[in-house]
């Protein structure tokens, strides 16, 4: 397959919140989704928490890595107001990013959680129109 399926990323980022900053988090949660809704290049933003775990779940998908390097210019204050309220503890990676954006991925991770990187087999979208047949 060629053409933009090929360059979709899907991330789904594990974070443990930091007891004592649920509500923190989440109103830091509801302000980055809000920007991101208003002028982030994501396609898709959700985020899921276990309160009974302090778990919280968000994916997020993207055209292309292109997508994501605008998404860390844009949103950079953002990600680091949610994080002063969690920790990651696994991110995973579902498609092929370019190699700057892995080497992005991996040193924001460092040694902190677990990064893994799953590539596409075969899928498809309904964010953008079928090619014509």
């Amino acid at each position: 397959m060629t053409g933009h399926d090929d360059d979709i990323l899907l991330f789904r980022n594990t974070m443990r919140i930091t007891d004592g900053h649920l509500e923190s988090f989440r109103s830091a949660v509801t302000r980055a989704v809000d920007f991101a809704q208003r002028h982030g290049p994501q396609l898709m933003v959700q985020t899921f928490v276990d309160e009974e775990q302090m778990l919280a779940h968000s994916f997020q998908l993207y055209r292309d890595s292109d997508a994501v390097r605008l998404h860390w210019k844009l949103a950079d204050p953002y990600i680091q107001e949610v994080m002063e309220h969690c920790r990651v503890e696994h991110f995973e990676v579902f498609g092929e990013p370019d190699a700057d954006v892995a080497a992005g991925l991996r040193s924001a991770l460092g040694e902190h959680g677990e990064l893994r990187f799953s590539p596409r087999l075969a899928g498809f979208d309904r964010f953008t129109p079928a090619p014509p047949a």
